[in-house]
């Protein structure tokens, strides 16, 4: 008897059988799947703004001469389901859907609301901002104040 038999680690090494199959170990499956669990957890929040990101409607923000333009796409939802708020540097846009379904004599019920928050730029006159809900899409004008217009200098392009 070698002294390589006493040591329990060393007992397979010589054995012809080969090398054990992880997925014989149930400790071994039971971490994995642990790990797995916490990989697939964890991968939600990957994106800047975590899963909400994704969850989100969609917002366009444009800025012309005259005002600044927000677009936000609300499929499904009425104009009593929104609420929009400003003030001198932050436009609020809140929403909430509820859903109900019958299936069988049981009754599902589920809400779904968003919150966003965009930041006005500064020369824009909050007491004149103007919201429009038309086919699902909520369009808010905030326009500039007069002081904000006579700063904006253009600049011709020429071809070089």
């Amino acid at each position: 008897m070698a002294f390589s038999d006493l040591i329990p680690w060393g007992r397979d090494r010589n054995q012809p059988s080969g090398r054990r199959n992880e997925d014989d170990n149930p400790l071994m499956s039971l971490q994995r799947d642990l790990n797995r669990v916490f990989e697939d957890f964890w991968s939600r929040f990957d994106s800047p703004f975590g899963s909400m990101a994704t969850n989100g409607p969609r917002t366009d923000i444009s800025e012309t001469d005259e005002a600044m333009l927000v677009s936000v796409d609300l499929p499904g939802l009425d104009d009593k389901d929104v609420e929009v708020n400003v003030t001198d540097d932050m436009l609020t846009i809140r929403g909430e859907r509820e859903e109900k379904a019958e299936k069988d004599g049981f009754t599902s019920q589920s809400r779904r609301s968003f919150h966003r928050m965009i930041p006005v730029p500064p020369g824009v006159d909050a007491e004149k901002a103007e919201a429009e809900f038309k086919r699902g899409v909520l369009t808010v004008t905030l326009p500039k104040t007069e002081e904000a217009k006579a700063r904006v200098k253009r600049i011709d392009v020429k071809s070089g």
